[in-house]
């Protein structure tokens, strides 16, 4: 006999195992005496009507218990069965003091003695809730077991299977008792049952229930991977002793799958997010394609290649290659020149690459493949930075070719599952391959790997053709803009001369930045900074014209103002096809956006090396910076104006003599304007850099470059430095001259004399002889007194003023004219010649290289004659 916990009612003592059915009908009984009245109370009757035995002894059990209109058949029932008869049935009954029945007791009723030999009676009852608790129980128990359309099992405590319901039995086979008695090896691979026992057993010894345990195996006679959710509760019997483990099983693969698409669409959809904002971020071709591998390793792949074409990157203008067409992947003979751009790899157990993929039925080199390779190649891997062709039956010519994704299977002996070779198409057009590959031991690759792989590659074919064309557009703005400046170090009369042009660099475009030198009669120079807004080719082509047209208007010897005030009107017309009237009437007429704006700022300044002065004119430029010997260096007050193509406001000059040795400053905005530091900051540092002019111009423009926070590559930089060196005074000669005949003779003497001071004897007969034309048209044409002027430095230069406006014009005499041959003779024996306004008139002027220069060679008779 076992003891099982106290209850209420004292102790039980029992030999049956506990949680047998009485635990759960609790039988209550009495016995009546044979005067009719209770004699004896049981506990349990004490729990059944809630009346302790003293209370209950002695009373009258129908009177006590039964409903009043019940009673007369109760005591015939009771003195019937103290009579001898046995009875079985179902009586209401009513808890004391209550007129209701409180429920209803199965009771049987068995004829018994006293000692006295007396007629008693002994009353077995149950609660017919009990009973009906039972039913319903038995009920919903079949209910789960036979009609639950889970499977499930009824573990024991030595783990095997108890029992088993149809729906269980359906999918492993068998009938369900044929279940009893096995484990949940009997059904598992080794790992997941161990794993499934261990939970067994966790919840038979600690009573926590374990909820969607996940299990994988196949279903008998089947290899189709399967997903269940089991569930576990430990079983126990009424009087809570644990009987046992309770398995619920549900196949969960659908929702597992589905689970796993969705998680992989949420994947790829981040990937494409990802790529979305990672690739392309910089213009540089191979920046790209390695943006492309870290979005793809290991978030999509565990290997990844791209191979960009070889004319691609070398700027070839013909697009590298067109889908379907054989000529543009080398028909006959593989594919075209590639170059491997970027590798990248998750595999870290050893120094993996891809390589080339074997031709189709290359068997012999999938078998003797290194397992250093990937995918079964020719020669071995590539490196990054090889250019090398896939050969024509390839996968990877075959991809380029066709336009079209191929997946190819990894060799025999290689870490590599399966790679997707997909080709990176932007706009029809075939820039390259990139090779995705999965490790063996991933999942393999499937048809939404297969699209998001070509999204992948497309977008990053895009940005490498958005790529290719900028620096198509930004190298041809480049040249344009270089071919535009000053060839080499520009040289003037009565002025050193340093320069620097930064360029952006490839990741910005191309600006409008200019400068130029401009050699003017008489030994003037033209200085020229400019810079057009906007940036690209057209800021590249509009400098083009602006800087053409300064050269134009500069040759006219135009005053720095009305130079300015033309090309104000220039850049107005530079937006309209008409010029610069129909740009005016457009932007009155239709609105200024329909009209391109086309604006500048310029600086323009001519320095005269006789007299040093320099005069200025600025059109919303920088002002230029002069540094005194001695001084430190200022910003000239030149009034800035507007920028060119505004229109409408006169510009102003402002004329500064400049000292000897003093230096002379024009830029552009990109050497002191940064976004980091404000334009009042960047010109003073500009300024601090000049601090010591006095070391050799070059020198001067290294240290402003390396000294200035120039921030180089956000903007061009142009910097034209002038140290000013004017022409002695034993290098001019100056005389005015009456307006009479005699000051041709005197002319020629005096030009006769300067020159052999200066020691240019072979020079005077040719002098004499153009001095004599120029001075005779001044005094036949011209008005008001003459002078004349010799200017020596790197060539020989002389004028002839007076106060005429009547320009000279050059004329073809005929036969039988005397005269009109003069300037011809000018044109013929000068290096150059050449007339310019001034303000109180005009000057003539011819130019003559030294004897020791490369002079031009002397006429020869046809072309003296064929003046006349």
């Amino acid at each position: 006999m076992s003891e099982i916990p106290e209850t209420p009612s004292g102790v039980v003592w029992q030999s049956s195992p506990p949680g047998s059915i009485y635990d759960y009908i609790r039988v209550a009984s009495f016995s009546i005496g044979p005067d009719g009245l209770v004699d004896q109370w049981s506990r349990r009757a004490v729990e059944l009507f809630g009346v302790t035995a003293e209370d209950a002894r002695g009373k009258d059990p129908v009177e006590a218990f039964m409903p009043a209109d019940l009673r007369e058949r109760g005591h015939r029932r009771v003195r019937e069965i103290l009579d001898g008869k046995e009875w079985t049935g179902l009586v209401p009954f009513r808890m004391p003091g209550e007129d209701r029945p409180h429920g209803i007791a199965e009771m049987y009723v068995m004829p018994s003695e006293t000692e006295s030999g007396e007629r008693a009676a002994l009353c077995i009852v149950v609660d017919v809730r009990a009973l009906r608790r039972i039913e319903t129980d038995l009920a919903a128990s079949q209910a789960i077991f036979g009609q639950s359309p889970f499977g499930f099992l009824l573990f024991g405590t030595d783990l095997t299977v108890k029992r088993a319901n149809r729906r269980f039995a359906t999918v492993f086979g068998g009938s369900a008792d044929d279940h009893r008695g096995r484990t949940v090896h009997d059904y598992l691979p080794r790992a997941e049952a161990d794993r499934m026992t261990d939970a067994l057993r966790r919840v038979l010894e600690t009573g926590e229930s374990v909820a969607d345990l996940q299990i994988v195996g196949a279903a008998p006679g089947s290899t189709d991977r399967r997903q269940w959710s089991i569930n576990l509760y430990r079983v126990h019997s009424g009087s809570g002793r644990p009987v046992g483990v309770a398995g619920l099983g549900i196949d969960v693969t659908r929702r597992h799958n589905a689970a796993r698409e969705a998680a992989s669409a949420r994947r790829n959809l981040a990937l494409l997010n990802e790529a979305g904002a990672r690739i392309g971020t910089t213009l540089d071709l191979e920046a790209t394609a390695r943006e492309l591998l870290d979005v793809a390793v290991p978030g999509f792949c565990d290997l990844a290649a791209v191979d960009l074409y070889q004319g691609l990157l070398t700027g070839d203008e013909a697009p590298p290659g067109r889908m379907g067409s054989p000529h543009d992947v080398g028909y006959g003979a593989g594919s075209a020149e590639l170059r491997r751009v970027a590798v990248a790899s998750a595999v870290s157990d050893r120094r993996v690459q891809i390589g080339r993929p074997r031709a189709a039925g290359d068997d012999t080199a999938a078998r003797t493949a290194g397992a250093d390779r990937e995918i079964c190649c020719d020669d071995g891997p590539i490196e990054v930075g090889s250019v090398h062709r896939y050969p024509f039956n390839s996968p990877c010519a075959d991809a380029l070719r066709a336009g079209r994704i191929r997946t190819v299977p990894g060799a025999d002996g290689s870490l590599v599952q399966s790679t997707l070779v997909v080709p990176m198409v932007a706009h029809d057009t075939v820039v390259g391959l990139v090779q995705f590959s999965r490790a063996r031991g991933s999942e393999p690759f499937g048809e939404r790997d297969r699209a998001l792989a070509v999204e992948l590659a497309a977008r990053a074919a895009v940005c490498i053709d958005n790529a290719r064309l900028y620096r198509r557009e930004h190298e041809r703005a480049l040249i344009l803009q270089r071919s535009l400046l000053p060839p080499g170090d520009p040289e003037a009369a009565g002025l050193d001369i340093a320069c620097r042009y930064l360029p952006g660099t490839t990741a910005t475009e191309v600006g409008g930045d200019w400068f130029d030198v401009i050699q003017l009669p008489g030994h003037r120079t033209a200085l020229v900074v400019g810079d057009v807004m906007g940036r690209g080719l057209r800021a590249a082509v509009a400098m083009g014209e602006l800087r053409t047209a300064v050269r134009t208007l500069a040759q006219l010897d135009l005053e720095p103002a009305e130079v300015l005030s033309h090309l104000d009107e220039i850049a107005r017309g530079l937006g309209a096809p008409g010029g610069a009237q129909q740009s005016a009437r457009a932007h009155k007429a239709r609105g200024p956006e329909l009209s391109e704006v086309y604006l500048a700022t310029c600086v323009y300044a001519v320095y005269d090396p006789v007299t040093r002065r320099c005069t200025f004119a600025n059109a919303g430029h920088l002002p230029p910076v002069l540094v005194e010997p001695g001084e430190e260096a200022l910003l000239l007050d030149v009034p800035p104006g507007m920028p060119l193509g505004v229109g409408g406001e006169p510009f102003e000059e402002v004329e500064v003599e400049l000292p000897e040795g003093a230096l002379l400053a024009l830029y552009t905005d990109g050497l002191v304007e940064s976004r980091d530091h404000p334009l009042d900051e960047g010109l003073s540092a500009f300024r601090s850099a000049l601090s010591d002019p006095g070391r050799p111009l070059e020198d001067v423009c290294d240290h402003v470059l390396s000294t200035l926070d120039t921030r180089h590559g956000e903007d061009d930089i142009a910097l034209l430095m002038a140290r000013i060196q004017g022409l002695p005074a034993e290098a001019v000669g100056d005389w005015r001259l009456p307006r009479e005949p005699r000051s041709v003779g005197r002319a020629r003497e005096l030009a006769r004399a300067q020159l052999t001071a200066w020691e240019l004897e072979p020079l005077v007969d040719t002098v004499e002889l153009l001095v004599s034309e120029l001075v005779t048209n001044a005094l036949r044409y011209g008005e008001g007194e003459i002078r004349v002027r010799l200017l020596r430095d790197r060539t020989l230069v002389c004028e002839v003023w007076d106060a005429g406006l009547v320009q000279p014009r050059r004329r073809r005499a005929k036969d039988t004219d005397e005269g009109g041959r003069g300037l011809q003779l000018v044109g013929l024996l000068s290096a150059g010649w050449g007339s310019r306004r001034t303000p109180r008139g005009k000057t003539v002027w011819f130019e003559l290289a030294l004897p020791d220069g490369d002079g031009l060679a002397e006429p020869t008779v046809d072309q003296l004659l064929s003046m006349f």
